[in-house]
């Protein structure tokens, strides 16, 4: 069970989530709370291990610039999260992410997306993500999307991730809301987290 933390901003969050035993990390580069520049994600990158993957998340963003914010952040996947066509996608020399919302698009759509992985997140919200909304996950259970490409997003947190895991049994999950307290990281929810998700103890 892969976990990926989004929204990091700081080193300290991130090296908590490398000691929790996190796979990945995420950077947000589109419109948000959680923004950052190329600059502060690359400070953040130096001090996390290869092992760990850091993903840039971006919303209807040039080529050019994500490609430019990849090298400068040191990013090993891009995760398109807007409108961006297959084309697009196909485009870039970087692992893709591609995030759908659940009920928007049919399953035949998302397989065919050409993605390493397809993240479904809830189906709507103010936001592009990151709405800290969750769905029925059994509709994923019954959908027949591939599951080993599979990562669930949409209102996690160290209570609910274990249900969610057993019910849609996706290849990886996605939090950041869910493990933060007063809009900061909290190193204690993200190790109940990733204990929860990976079923420890």
């Amino acid at each position: 069970m892969y976990v990926k933390i989004c929204g990091m901003t700081t080193i300290e969050s991130a090296q908590e989530a490398v000691r929790a035993g996190v796979d990945f990390i995420g950077f947000v580069f589109a419109p948000s709370k959680r923004q950052l520049t190329p600059e502060k994600a690359a400070a953040i990158s130096k001090e996390v291990p290869s092992s760990v993957k850091k993903v840039g998340i971006f919303v209807n963003e040039t080529r050019d610039t994500i490609i430019q914010t990849a090298e400068t952040a040191g990013l090993d996947i891009i995760q398109l999260h807007g409108d961006e066509p297959a084309t697009f996608a196909e485009s870039l020399p970087f692992p893709v992410i591609k995030a759908f919302r659940m009920g928007k698009q049919d399953v035949d759509e998302i397989q065919a997306y050409p993605c390493d992985y397809f993240l479904i997140d809830s189906p709507k919200g103010p936001n592009r993500g990151g709405n800290g909304t969750t769905f029925d996950w059994a509709r994923l259970a019954d959908a027949g999307l591939d599951t080993e490409k599979l990562i669930l997003a949409g209102g996690l947190n160290p209570e609910n991730v274990q249900t969610a895991v057993l019910t849609a049994k996706p290849a990886g999950v996605d939090v950041s809301s869910g493990v933060e307290t007063g809009g900061a990281k909290d190193r204690e929810k993200i190790n109940q987290f990733i204990n929860n998700a990976k079923m420890k103890g």
